[in-house]
């Protein structure tokens, strides 16, 4: 007697690639920024173009045009979210963030492995921590990673507890704190710059102009930032206003986290305007380097290396970061 054994054949899902492109220029702001708008718009670009994203798996949160999705705190959580949430495995997931960067002590019992908690920030100042990202990125489906892009000063370590392949931003014995900061304006042979760095008493100011609120000072942040969103107040915030129990944090062998920061943590970003042009030093230099370099894959570690040389030649003081698992090193930008 012949057997005969049906053949299961299991067709996997085509692969799709997802993006979240965040570009605060925070208008009318003391704070105000020239390039980020402009620097997703050219990512955009780019993914299509050269990464092959499809327009519709591409989402955009700008502060330009009240016709776009706003990148307030709930929206941008919402959108990383759903990124996240409705990937598969194998997927491609990217984001990038142009906008105000912002870094404060930390204020709960966890040791954070820069020394600092670092925040983006959205345009209403419900900021987002470095925390959250991590917890964002925990949610990333087995065999699919995400590259996220931070072009924000003190960008370094913005994935909490991701390894740190090029940069100096985590903690190590007897390392001095030395900030190295891009002037807050600087303008030099028709180029001016300013730095993307929010300084405590400008986050004051314009988080009193976004809520209303007069009594709020450098002591009582996180409680203001909890009165004034309540239950979308970022979960760091809540926990150490102990209306959150403090989470464990553990990160597994396999990280599924990139991080290209635009600097160190305690270095800030230039916005650059330049001939009728603005935009983001870094986010400039990943696109000249992807320009020189098409027609052939670029891996994570080149792609920061060749930034953080252009940068140096065009006399910029920030240096930009890795944060990845040895093996996200050496895999290729996005895909």
């Amino acid at each position: 007697m012949i057997r005969r054994f049906a053949t299961q054949i299991i067709k996997r899902s085509p692969m799709v690639k997802k993006a979240v492109l965040i570009g605060i220029n925070y208008p009318g702001t003391e704070a105000e920024l020239s390039g980020c708008v402009n620097d997703v718009k050219r990512m955009h670009k780019c993914l299509v173009d050269r990464f092959g994203f499809s327009e519709e798996n591409i989402t955009e949160l700008i502060d330009t045009d009240e016709s776009k999705i706003q990148p307030t705190g709930t929206n941008i959580r919402q959108a990383l979210t759903e990124l996240v949430g409705s990937a598969s495995s194998g997927d491609v997931l990217f984001v990038h963030y142009s906008g105000h960067g912002v870094r404060l002590p930390p204020e709960t019992d966890e040791d954070d492995n820069t020394g600092f908690d670092e925040c983006i920030v959205p345009c209403d100042m419900n900021n987002i921590t470095d925390d959250e990202i991590r917890e964002i990125v925990d949610k990333v489906p087995e065999d699919c990673s995400i590259t996220i892009v931070s072009d924000s000063c003190h960008s370094g370590g913005l994935i909490d507890a991701t390894k740190e392949q090029i940069g100096d931003s985590t903690k190590k014995a007897g390392k001095a704190e030395k900030t190295k900061d891009i002037e807050q304006e600087d303008v030099r042979n028709g180029v001016h710059v300013v730095n993307r760095s929010l300084s405590l008493q400008s986050m004051i100011n314009m988080l009193k102009q976004e809520t209303g609120r007069s009594d709020i000072e450098a002591g009582n942040i996180r409680r203001s930032l909890v009165h004034a969103f309540g239950d979308d107040a970022s979960p760091k915030v809540q926990e150490t206003e102990g209306l959150l129990a403090t989470k464990k944090r553990i990160v597994g062998n396999k990280d599924k986290g990139i991080l290209l920061s635009g600097c160190q943590t305690d270095q800030t970003s230039g916005d650059v305007r330049t001939k009728g042009q603005a935009y983001g030093a870094f986010s400039d230099a990943i696109q000249i380097i992807l320009d020189e370099t098409k027609g052939r894959k670029i891996t994570n570690k080149e792609l920061v290396l060749g930034v953080r040389e252009l940068l140096e030649y065009e006399c910029y003081p920030q240096q930009p970061g890795l944060y990845c698992s040895d093996s996200n090193a050496d895999a290729p930008f996005i895909c």
